[in-house]
């Protein structure tokens, strides 16, 4: 296929017969799912679901992240029709890749909302599918993780944001995003000595034993080194990536509920992400964007690039392991 199938191709979310291959339609154009991958909620042959969580109740400041998944879809149309740069193979044709669509929950009924997260990602794991989530606050993450830890056990977090999310609540029902990870560690859904945070900046003097490179040291060492510190910590344990989109700096993702300046660029990101290839990943997430903030979309477009980034780490391992 080449751009000038554009001509006849369109509603490739719907349309597309085949789980895998590049998709040349018109970027402004045709039904919206993740990369143009096909709507699907039959699970058998895919090898990584992206789903949407369009959840926000804990947001510290600007509401709106229900709105990200919507926003990251129609941003990642406008990515290149070839196969993402620089990992010198194509997950998009080598990976059946589906777009699981939403979780569907009652919005009045936020109680019962965390429960219906995790089966909803348990049905995703119990096919051996591997879940890539569009947030939606970074509460949703508490959820996922049980789903993922029933699975592999503890696993080891790496986490890129602001924001460590360790601060004490031991009420294990509230919906809180400032405290999953205090939770996840008390209910050992998380290894601390295996789990990293990448880009911290703001104060909390109990991080639960979760390893810390925060912005400062990740401008001093640089991503490469970044990346080395990062895997000799997780090793080879099971990982779930979350990338909290205000990880980088309000210059690069102005769209999310609590800025905090002095971030990551964009570019020391997409070299991170490069240099971590190989480690176990097994799921991952991208959240808190919240397109109300962002008239330019560029939040979204960061977002959209994060989660084809997981795509690419999920790939590398399949493709270098089977």
């Amino acid at each position: 296929m080449a751009l000038e199938d554009a001509k006849h191709l369109v509603d490739e979310a719907f349309t597309r017969e085949d789980l895998k291959g590049l998709s040349f339609e018109n970027t402004f154009g045709g039904a919206t799912s993740f990369l143009r991958r096909r709507y699907r909620k039959e699970l058998d042959g895919v090898d990584i679901a992206v789903t949407g969580v369009p959840f926000d109740q804990a947001v510290t400041n600007r509401p709106g992240t229900r709105l990200g998944p919507r926003a990251i879809r129609e941003a990642s149309a406008l990515q290149s029709p070839d196969a993402p740069y620089g990992w010198g193979y194509d997950p998009l044709t080598e990976l059946a890749i589906v777009d699981y669509g939403d979780l569907a929950f009652d919005y009045a009924n936020i109680s019962a909302f965390p429960a219906a997260l995790t089966a909803h990602v348990r049905r995703i794991l119990a096919a051996d599918v591997a879940s890539v989530a569009l947030g939606g606050d970074h509460y949703i993450t508490f959820p996922m993780l049980k789903a993922y830890a029933e699975k592999y056990g503890p696993m080891a977090l790496l986490q890129f944001d602001a924001h460590s999310d360790s601060w004490a609540d031991d009420d294990m029902d509230r919906v809180d995003h400032g405290t999953f990870v205090y939770k996840a560690v008390k209910m050992g859904l998380i290894d601390p000595a295996r789990s990293v945070q990448v880009g911290i900046r703001t104060s909390n003097e109990d991080t639960m034993g979760v390893n810390i490179l925060d912005a400062a040291e990740v401008h001093e060492i640089g991503p490469v080194e970044t990346a080395r510190r990062i895997k000799s910590i997780l090793g080879d344990h099971p990982t779930y990536l979350s990338f909290d989109i205000d990880g980088l700096d309000p210059a690069y993702a102005p769209g999310t509920g609590t800025p905090v300046w002095g971030g990551l660029t964009s570019a020391q990101a997409a070299r991170i992400l490069r240099e971590i290839a190989g480690i176990n990943i097994k799921g991952g997430d991208v959240v808190e964007v919240s397109p109300p903030f962002d008239t330019t979309g560029v939040t979204a477009i960061a977002g959209a690039h994060v989660a084809t980034e997981i795509i690419c780490l999920l790939g590398w391992n399949k493709r270098n392991n089977d």
